[in-house]
């Protein structure tokens, strides 16, 4: 068995998830990339990465879910941790009740919710067997702002980062000590998407203590401190630059 560490990165060709998977590959991991789309950027970001691997899957199918976890394993024989980037987002205002349908409210919560705990308990006889090699298996969930506070880009988005949030809470009693869970939960982050989301880049700029939106190698950081750790359980690590705080 290799002694180094494999990292599976959900959502991991662009934003966020990339900048996780950069990081990871750094602290010297070999990765399993993933995306629901975007193959080619999948294969481009292995190939620059050197020891990493993409596997291509649909989360909102659970057959694919199993699939890649097992696929995953497969690459270098064990998982030590996993990170749940990958996620999806309607935007809708909070007021208009109408607009959320049952099938809105479906999706969001199959990919978002579900498709995360589908995926550590695939995950969960491997991220066990890390711990036989001197450290427990590691869980990050990346989850939003939205499921702490009152915001959001709708209101079925927020409700599913917030229970993403309660299941990292729950499922971190439940692995241990064997598996340790915990989440980031980001603010505005500087991506593509929300380039012109310029009323969020404002309320960024005048009153969060950091005076800016999150980078994604900001994200990737706090993950990579969750990762790091041998102790941390249970923690929602909010990450917004102080917003909060005003």
């Amino acid at each position: 068995m290799q002694s180094t560490r494999v990292a599976l990165v959900t959502g991991s060709t662009s934003g966020i998830g990339a900048a996780i998977a950069r990081r990871l590959s750094a602290d010297g991991f070999a990765v399993v990339l993933h995306s629901r789309g975007s193959v080619a950027a999948g294969r481009a970001l292995a190939a620059e990465l050197g020891k990493a691997a993409y596997i291509q899957a649909d989360l909102a199918d659970d057959a694919d879910r199993v699939r890649l976890v097992r696929e995953a394993i497969g690459v270098w024989g064990q998982l030590d941790v996993l990170i749940n980037n990958a996620g999806i987002s309607r935007v809708i205002p909070h007021a208009d009740l109408g607009a959320p349908t049952p099938d809105i409210w479906r999706e969001l919560n199959e990919v978002n919710v579900i498709a995360p705990f589908r995926l550590i308990a695939e995950a969960e006889a491997a991220l066990r067997n890390a711990a036989t090699r001197g450290r427990p298996g590691c869980v990050v969930n990346v989850s939003s702002h939205a499921g702490v506070r009152p915001k959001g880009a709708s209101i079925p988005y927020a409700v599913t980062k917030a229970a993403l949030n309660h299941m990292t809470r729950l499922l971190a009693v439940s692995l241990a000590p064997g598996i340790r869970v915990n989440a980031v939960a980001p603010g505005l982050v500087d991506t593509p998407m929300t380039a012109d989301w310029t009323d969020a880049q404002r309320i960024w700029r005048e009153r969060a203590p950091m005076r800016r939106a999150a980078s994604p190698a900001d994200i990737a950081q706090a993950v990579a401190l969750f990762v790091a750790s041998d102790y941390l359980t249970g923690e929602i690590l909010l990450s917004d630059g102080g917003l909060n705080l005003t």
